[in-house]
């Protein structure tokens, strides 16, 4: 019998071998994230016009948790999907200016499954960190093959910077540390690259962890091809003409799809698919909601619904019966202690004490399980240096299974009105009192936490450094991940 493999896609992973109701077998995770796409850029969701057809497949295919929440930016969702605790407890409170760093004191999902006796590998973007304390390298991953900061030729103040003048297409990535030239537009470099990584780690007896995270759909919008363009150009979506940076846009989604399906084919020839859990998410919200949203108010950066609202597809046709929803209230910091029970990885006294999630496998077991109400907060962060104490209430919301108060002045009803539309707070005094409580302890519980606000911005970017010692030098680096 083939070993399993589990895939997230956003992300993937597999259940605990000691589980009874689970495969005995030691899966692979494959865990996919996409940078900025949102709930409404799925055709399965309703959007008339983008084309996903693989997702879409995967959709029908799928056990959806139809309420799961991430961050309402990148860095922070990274940072909470890696550690299974809020972003601000690891330090992480923006997305640049030294306060994208996850702090040195976490332990990362890729350290918890090295533990567990997995290879580790990350393709993409890392976004929480660019100076080599903090590189992926240092914080559990054997295989690293990344961008810096939190786009392609992106780069500000400190540490945190791309390689200088990098591309879309052709980008200088590092990999295990080395800049070193591609060939090909990012996304597929990436894939490419993951997909290699994989199929040689196939053959192996020990299990492995991919973790693909392509930047694209982020800006800048540079569009793969013509090919891609051509099925948008021109054309309308609920009577909005889509502007040249749309059609961009929409392209970089059909990219990112057809490379989900070159991987779920890869799994097919295989003859993985049927032990394969197979997770899709994104890292925050849209950035184009004004073009088809799903229903929901707000976009990334913002503390509404649509801000944090991520899709989350897990298929694992052995396993999981698909074509499901489970409508529990669910979030990323959920992921590490699911994969630590799908692993059967061991609980830590620093774990136990770091880790705020709860395991999901029960719910994918059975997607009707009994599921206690909880607190989710969200904070968009990313307040002027040194204004920590008057950004309480800016920009945050604090939420259960029914209701979320908006910053301390707005209470929705997301049963009744999951739109955000009507605001209810004189209606619900007590409500209110208990979400204002909960949320004055989280406030207080995480100032200590705070450990990026003061640090000092350095002078050289490590990035820049790196590659004028290297390719800025020798401009020889022979392509690769095509």
């Amino acid at each position: 019998m083939p070993r399993l493999v589990l895939i997230l896609f956003v992300g993937f992973s597999a259940l605990m071998c000691a589980d009874p109701g689970f495969a005995a077998d030691v899966p692979n995770i494959v865990l996919v994230m996409p940078d900025d796409m949102g709930w409404g850029d799925i055709g399965a969701h309703g959007n008339p016009l983008i084309k996903t057809p693989n997702l879409d497949r995967l959709h029908g295919e799928s056990l959806r948790f139809t309420d799961f929440h991430v961050s309402p930016t990148c860095a922070p969702t990274r940072s909470a999907l890696l550690t299974g605790r809020h972003e601000f407890k690891n330090g992480v409170t923006h997305t640049i200016n030294e306060r994208e760093r996850l702090t040195l004191d976490a332990v990362t999902l890729a350290q918890v499954l090295k533990t567990a006796g997995y290879t580790t590998g990350i393709f993409g973007k890392w976004h929480l960190g660019d100076d080599d304390p903090h590189q992926p390298f240092n914080r559990g991953f054997d295989e690293t093959f990344i961008h810096g900061c939190g786009g392609i030729g992106q780069s500000y103040p400190g540490t945190c910077g791309d390689f200088p003048g990098n591309e879309y297409f052709n980008p200088v990535v590092r990999h295990n540390g080395t800049p070193v030239r591609t060939d090909g537009y990012c996304t597929d470099v990436f894939f490419h690259r993951a997909l290699d990584w994989m199929s040689d780690r196939g053959s192996e007896a020990k299990p492995f962890f991919a973790y693909i995270t392509p930047n694209a759909p982020h800006s800048p919008l540079i569009s793969p091809g013509h090919q891609y363009d051509e099925l948008y150009e021109g054309k309308e979506i609920n009577g909005k003409k889509l502007a040249d940076k749309d059609v961009a846009y929409y392209s970089m989604i059909t990219n990112i799809d057809e490379n989900l399906g070159k991987l779920m084919g890869m799994l097919k020839t295989r003859n993985l698919e049927q032990n394969t859990l197979l997770i899709f998410m994104s890292d925050n919200g849209g950035t184009h909601t004004r073009l088809y949203s799903g229903g929901f108010r707000g976009q990334k950066v913002m503390p509404y619904y649509g801000g944090t609202h991520s899709p989350a597809f897990w298929r694992w046709p052995a396993r999981i019966s698909g074509g499901q929803d489970c409508r529990a209230m669910t979030a990323h910091i959920d992921i590490l202690p699911t994969l630590m029970e799908v692993t059967g990885a061991k609980w830590t006294d620093p774990l136990r004490k770091q880790v705020e999630g709860r395991s999901l496998a029960p719910l994918l077991k059975d997607p009707g399980a009994e599921w206690a109400d909880r607190t989710l907060v969200t904070h968009a962060g990313r307040w002027p240096k040194g204004q920590v104490a008057e950004s309480k209430y800016r920009q945050c919301a604090i939420r259960n299974t029914r209701f979320t108060l908006v910053n301390n002045v707005e209470l929705y009803d997301l049963v009744a009105d999951p739109g955000q539309t009507m605001n209810v707070i004189s209606e619900h005094p007590q409500v209110v009192a208990e979400l204002q409580k909960a949320y004055d302890q989280w406030w207080s519980d995480i100032q200590p936490l705070l450990v990026n606000e003061d640090a000092p911005v350095p002078a050289v970017n490590p990035y820049k450094e790196l590659y004028e010692r290297t390719l800025g030098k020798a401009n020889q680096a022979a392509p690769q991940g095509r």
